[in-house]
């Protein structure tokens, strides 16, 4: 059973003081996540922003991470506890934020979780501040470069800092905004809630909510300062991006058909919600759609007009590779 749909707001949730603003709501994914879980949640308390509320959810795990989220709650924590859908990070994520918006919360700054990265400590305040300075009616997204570490959490180097300006012909072919750096003002918060319900599978999270802040002509503000550190183990599911072994992976992926089968359901996501979408942008992804099934002179031609692009020259060139050969 969906627990979001059957549970009222705890005390510690419902009966804080109030405060000037919103409480920033903490989407928390967790599987298995016993080894750095707590270190997580330290640096969430250690946060010089402390209005927040933690939503976790958890996948299933059959370790004792739902005991250290427990215990959190029990120490007085802000904290609701929910049943994932058991179908994987992405699907936890979308569950997460039908969650919020079925607790009443879907029109809070909403940040997002990984259950085993460590928070600077003005991780939520360095975001509501750039944040505040754009217009409350219109969807803006935080997001900011990591620290890469290994699994004792020493640093080893910087996620990239990108080149271009985010936008909406970057995002359907590239996702910048890393999901473990994401916090959205309410108005993002409530464009991907009720998104959420429309979506069906997604890839991953992060790169739908990239494209779907974009497409509907909101801020995507990409701070050049580190302000999570991440970590690379053995059981990372996606990890840094930047690396030559991760080049190669992804021609790999080109020439499987990973990539066209993502864009397939990035685009079935999207138009989903394309209701959502500024009327430039809906236009942009019928044309995405519709030049994969073009003739060779055609789909290039048409992917140069409708400007559609990589951040860097190397992936620029991937991507020409993959529109020539038919694999986007």
């Amino acid at each position: 059973m969906n627990m979001c749909n059957r549970f009222a707001l705890p005390d510690s949730f419902a009966n804080m003081a109030p405060t000037a603003g919103l409480p920033v709501v903490i989407l928390l994914a967790v599987y298995n996540g016993q080894s750095h879980l707590q270190a997580q949640l330290d640096s969430i308390v250690a946060q010089s922003h402390t209005d927040w509320r933690v939503l976790a959810s958890d996948d299933g795990s059959c370790d004792d991470s739902r005991a250290i989220l427990h215990r959190f709650a029990d120490a007085g924590h802000p904290l609701v506890l929910v049943d994932g859908p058991q179908q994987g990070p992405a699907a936890n994520f979308l569950h997460l934020l039908r969650c919020a918006a079925a607790l009443g919360l879907g029109r809070h700054p909403i940040a997002f979780c990984d259950q085993d990265d460590v928070w600077a400590q003005d991780r939520l305040r360095t975001g509501l501040s750039a944040l505040s300075h754009q217009q409350a009616d219109s969807p803006a997204l935080f997001c900011s470069r990591s620290v890469i570490t290994d699994a004792a959490l020493v640093p080893k180097h910087l996620s990239p800092l990108w080149s271009h300006p985010p936008a909406f012909t970057n995002a359907l072919i590239q996702n910048i905004a890393a999901g473990h750096t994401l916090l959205l003002n309410p108005a993002a918060s409530g464009l991907v809630c009720a998104a959420a319900y429309e979506a069906g599978r997604i890839v991953m999270h992060d790169w739908w909510i990239y494209q779907l802040v974009t497409g509907a002509g909101g801020m995507v503000l990409h701070d050049k300062a580190a302000l999570v550190f991440y970590r690379q183990h053995g059981h990372n599911l996606i990890g840094a991006n930047n690396t030559t072994r991760a080049r190669l992976t992804r021609l790999g992926q080109l020439s499987r058909g990973d990539v066209r089968c993502w864009n397939d359901i990035n685009i079935a996501a999207l138009r989903r919600s394309a209701h959502r979408l500024h009327p430039a942008n809906r236009i942009v992804l019928e044309g995405f759609c519709d030049l994969r099934r073009r003739s060779l002179p055609a789909r290039l031609w048409a992917l140069r007009r409708l400007g559609i692009h990589r951040q860097t020259r190397a992936g620029t060139v991937m991507m020409w590779f993959a529109a020539l050969w038919g694999w986007l």
